[in-house]
């Protein structure tokens, strides 16, 4: 299990950065709000502390429903030879359909959330596709409480089989730290790309990678799973 968690956890810190700096809008919001509202350094960074524990929050209760599954199958006395192996199965399974998923919503050019900075400072939140053409009425404005809500009800949905895992070896000492170290490198990457824009510092030039996010959270779980099966990790 010892290997395992430290694959498992790999994965978790690799998901959580690519999430947060392949998404402008986990940190440039907080950036635009601070300077139009004339926000001091630490208010700035409460509200992207607030914002980011809500997101991780909503992401870990998504992947507790994962836990649920795996805790059910840790209680199956005649499956303890093979439950690493089935795990193992499972991960490697969720990241193939995961990628798949991603890829046919790149194709597909689905609609998501974008936010906008206009050029008095105030910023904007609206449904897009890469490429579209978005009418001034079908934006609305972004307040602090606006960006809370959003963050909420916006999780990360690879902290599913992650979770899922630790609790199928009903290692509740490897659940927390999976949800510590998600926890920890989402919020730091948050902070981190805010304190950067609120020097006025250059960005990643990350955007247009944004809509590669879930393929590739689907490939760092499918290769976390392959280990697991095919090179006994």
């Amino acid at each position: 299990m010892q290997t395992e968690l430290q694959v498992l956890l790999a994965a978790a810190i690799t998901i959580a950065c690519l999430h947060t700096l392949t998404g402008p809008d986990h940190y440039v919001p907080f950036i635009a709000l601070s300077k139009s509202r004339g926000w001091s350094f630490s208010k700035t960074i409460w509200w992207t502390v607030v914002c980011g524990c809500a997101h991780v929050w909503s992401s870990i209760l998504l992947g507790l429903g994962g836990a649920a599954i795996g805790w059910s199958l840790s209680k199956v006395s005649w499956l303890d030879e093979i439950r690493g192996g089935i795990a193992g199965w499972m991960l490697l399974g969720f990241g193939i359909i995961y990628g798949i998923w991603g890829l046919l919503n790149v194709y597909r050019n689905k609609s998501h959330k974008h936010f906008d900075v206009e050029e008095e400072g105030e910023i904007y939140v609206y449904e897009h596709r890469h490429g579209q053409v978005v009418r001034a009425g079908e934006k609305h404005k972004v307040t602090p409480w606006v960006m809370f809500i959003i963050f909420l009800l916006g999780p990360c949905e690879p902290m599913i089989p992650l979770l899922y895992f630790p609790a199928a070896q009903n290692s509740l000492t490897g659940m927390l730290m999976m949800i510590a170290v998600y926890t920890t490198i989402t919020l730091a990457t948050m902070v981190l790309m805010v304190v950067l824009g609120f020097y006025g510092l250059t960005f990643f030039k990350v955007n247009n990678m944004e809509k590669y996010m879930h393929p590739l959270s689907g490939l760092t779980i499918f290769i976390c799973g392959a280990g697991m099966v095919f090179m006994g990790w």
